[in-house]
């Protein structure tokens, strides 16, 4: 092409090479043709500079290692030290889609769907990589771990009908940390593995620098019928061995000695420490342990150490055949799979030796049409731990509770040997979901169930898949000729479509069924939600579903319906539904929309909500802030009234909105309730999927809270758990003494109320009326006096009433 030819020639080549060059000291296998590729340096001969100045990247930005540069919009990169933002703004302008990674157009789909306008890039300093320099193999696998381990040499058109397998990312899950002679603490992310560096442990003026890192294997010679690894294998890094103090490793483990006097005797949880990943490993004597947490002292510092937990028993003695007799062993597992669903997609069940589960694996055996794949990346869906009293066979079953997709026939169950157990390393099983016809993808919920084979144990719990990927064809059908450098640069890549919300209407209800009243009903202690009627009333009945809920005994099928400008339920069996031809009077039944919203949302002024939660979800949802100002009073508002951090994106400008609002409530606690008011507002733009969503949020943890200690009674109901999956549930939130503090309760239970809901996928009034039933059937129901679950049934029954009286077709329509 001949403009694409003469673009080429219009940049500035040596310009791009020249700054290339500045930056290529910090790679001690650079030279022209590597182009920081350390394997091309197999064809080029080596340009060393031995008097390289090294600067590391800690010393100017401590905590660059343990955040995520959220600013970085770079299409694609293939080196590990160049300033790509700056070679990406000279090379743009030739680059077609066929340069790119699907990985890349993800992301950048990711990060601008709300953001269509582009960001200044952050500087990145160079990293360290003085210890690389005289070990060619280290430096290579850094490079395949700091970049991407596959690329973009992918047909783009077939990879958009199945995303997920490009989609790479550096997996190392380690910490990096700056401490003066203050000295402070160091965690890994996501785990129980801390650095605790006392005061005084280098001199004033002095820093230390302190990494951290898992590796998910431990050695397996710790790992046989008198010891075995209850954590991953701890790599601990220190810069400056000038030290005057020791430091402390302390870590929460996989197990706990049993409580009994033979365990506590033949048994000890140990550390093992050595200067060499291979070993040989010491037993260190300076441990501190408390039941499934220990504490060392590391006193013989180096540069790189490397420590691993176990359990040892000093002798076997019968009954017992091995140490697991003498320990309660936690397992854990993980759920992991691509980052966006597609219509094929593999999920992979892996089983710890330890109780620390990443984020990310590198799944490296991912086989598609009997052929082995690349290595991929594959994202933390879900996980779950549970106790197992000795190594043994496990049967894993993953079962879609979506009818739009299945398990592949011969991936529906599989097994994990005893032997696969007892080694103590990962365990991994694959399991291929498909999804069945030509339906508009979604996410979905499958059932993970383990089953021990010599016994009845069986453990379960729920993962949900994220969304499907972004669709792409805005990004792949581009046009292949760039007429305008200028234009290409600054033009976004994908732009939000325009969301025109409908206006509110305030106009009587349209009410096409009403019910007469057969008889008289008065009670003396008033109930929220339930109507009170005189013989011969006329009640406009909105909407022809039922609601199963107690009444002051027992539990009765009710309509919802309004009476004297009330809105609440009448008993199914003390009216006769007659037509709106039929009733003679309605006057008294009349209601407006306003009103109707209003009264349906009363819930919220009662329901407890988790606020990050609640403002997260609605800045996510709603895509007009003014039409959100607008109903929430805030009218006059102007991008003015923005700061510069809230006007870039959409999201942030109705977070910013719904921030407001906030203050103001907490202002005049005593006449606004900030809940109630949202809901309102949503309801007034039609924004019904998204009250849906926040309804059953928090109805599940306001059920959480209510509930307590008796959760475990509803999760018999609801999901027939055993005790020991009751037990798995508690276990995360149990303190020091082995158990769940009374006020720390409703955690398990929103877990597991949480996990049970997921079940049902997007049917929230399923959700709704099944756990109204299942509190109203328990020994002392909680719904006798907490009525507000049957508000928020009243409301989820009366939106299609509401959008259909609200909101002109006409309106929708242009």
């Amino acid at each position: 092409d001949v403009n694409e030819s003469k673009l080429d020639l219009d940049i500035d080549w040596p310009g791009v090479f020249k700054h290339a060059h500045a930056v290529s000291k910090t790679n001690p296998f650079w030279n022209e043709l590597s182009a920081s590729n350390p394997f091309v340096h197999d064809i080029a001969a080596s340009n060393r500079n031995k008097n390289n100045k090294y600067l590391s990247i800690l010393k100017e930005k401590p905590y660059l290692f343990s955040k995520v540069s959220s600013n970085r919009d770079s299409l694609a990169s293939s080196g590990d030290e160049l300033d790509i933002d700056c070679l990406l703004r000279k090379t743009s302008a030739r680059r077609s889609g066929r340069s790119k990674s699907v990985s890349d157009f993800l992301d950048i789909v990711d990060n601008q769907r709300f953001n269509p306008h582009k960001k200044t890039p952050q500087k990145t300093i160079p990293s360290d990589v003085t210890w690389l320099q005289n070990d060619r193999e280290a430096y290579k696998m850094a490079w395949l771990s700091h970049r991407q381990l596959t690329r973009s040499c992918l047909d783009l058109e077939a990879m958009s009908h199945s995303p997920g397998w490009a989609q790479t990312q550096a997996t190392d899950i380690h910490v990096v940390c700056k401490l003066n002679h203050e000295g402070g603490s160091v965690q890994l992310p996501d785990s129980d593995i801390n650095i605790h560096v006392p005061v005084g442990h280098v001199l004033p003026g002095e820093f230390q620098e302190v990494g951290l890192k898992a590796i998910l294997n431990p050695p397996s010679s710790f790992n046989n019928e008198v010891s075995i690894t209850v954590s991953p294998l701890i790599e601990l890094t220190l810069s400056n061995l000038n030290t005057r103090e020791a430091i402390f490793l302390e870590v929460k483990v996989a197990a706990k000695v049993k409580n009994d006097p033979l365990s506590q005797v033949m048994s000890d949880i140990v550390c093992f420490y050595s200067l060499d990943k291979e070993g040989p490993f010491k037993k260190l004597e300076n441990c501190y342990t408390y039941q499934d947490t220990i504490q060392v002292k590391l006193r013989d510092l180096s540069h790189v150490m490397y420590a691993v937990i176990a359990v040892q028993a000093n002798k076997i003695q019968p009954p017992a055949t091995n140490v697991w007799d003498y320990v309660q062993r936690t397992i854990s597992v993980g759920i992991y799979g691509p980052k966006y669903i597609h219509p094929t997609f593999t999920a992979v069940f892996t089983v710890f030796g330890h109780n620390y589960i990443p984020g990310k694996l590198t799944i490296c055996d991912i086989k598609k049409g009997g052929k082995n794949m690349p290595p991929v990346v594959f994202q933390l869906w879900g996980k779950h731990t549970f106790l197992l009293e000795k190594p043994q066979d496990l049967n894993i079953s993953l079962i879609s509770c979506d009818p739009d997709f299945e398990v592949k026939m011969e991936d529906q169950s599989k097994n994990i040997k005893e032997e696969e157990l007892k080694t103590g390393e990962m365990v991994r099983q694959q399991f291929l979901f498909s999804m069945l016809g030509c339906r508009e993808m979604h996410f979905f919920v499958f059932l993970v169930q383990i089953k021990v084979l010599k016994s009845s144990q069986v453990t379960q719990f729920h993962v949900t898949t994220p969304d499907p990927a972004p669709k792409l064809s805005g990004i792949i059908n581009r046009p292949k000729r760039l007429q305008n450098r200028k234009e290409i640069k600054s033009a976004p890549l994908l732009l939000i479509p325009t969301v025109k919300y409908p206006k509110f209407q305030d106009k009587t209800l349209s009410v096409n069924t009403y019910g007469v009243a057969l008889k008289t009903v008065l009670r003396q202690n008033k109930i929220d939600y339930l109507l009170e009627y005189f013989k011969g009333d006329t009640i406009a009945i909105l909407g022809e579903d039922k609601v199963k809920a107690i009444g002051q005994t027992k539990i009765k099928e009710w309509y919802v319906g309004v009476l004297r400008k009330k809105i609440g339920l009448v008993h199914c069996k003390n009216i006769k539904v007659i037509s709106k031809e039929q009733a003679m009077d309605t006057a008294d039944s009349e209601l407006t929309t306003r009103n109707l919203v209003e009264q349906i949302a009363l819930p919220f002024k009662k329901l407890t909500y988790i606020y990050s939660v609640v403002l997260s979800t609605v800045s996510e949802s709603v895509y007009d802030w003014r039409a959100l100002a607008e109903v929430l009073g805030y009218s006059h508002m102007s991008l003015d009234d923005f700061n510069e951090a809230h006007a870039d994106k959409e999201s942030e400008r109705v977070a910013h909105v719904v921030k407001r609002m906030k203050e103001d409530c907490h202002a005049n606690k005593k006449k606004r309730l900030f809940l109630y008011e949202l809901i309102v507002a949503l309801l007034k733009i039609d924004c019904q999927g998204l009250v849906a969503r926040l309804t059953q949020d928090t109805i599940i943890l306001t059920s959480a809270v209510k509930l307590g200690k008796y959760w475990r009674e509803l999760a018999e109901k609801l999901a027939r758990l055993t005790k020991q999956q009751i037990e798995a549930y508690e276990v995360p939130h149990q303190g020091k003494n082995g158990a769940v503090a009374l006020e720390m309760m409703w955690k398990p239970a929103y877990d597991f109320l949480y996990t049970w809901g997921a079940h049902y996928g997007g049917s929230y009034r399923d959700v709704l009326q099944d756990l109204q039933s299942a509190l109203d059937k328990m020994k002392n129901p909680v719904t006798k006096h907490w009525r507000e679950l049957t508000g928020t049934l009243i409301l989820v029954n009366c939106m299609e009433m509401l959008r259909a009286s609200a909101f002109s077709k006409m309106e929708e329509e242009e």
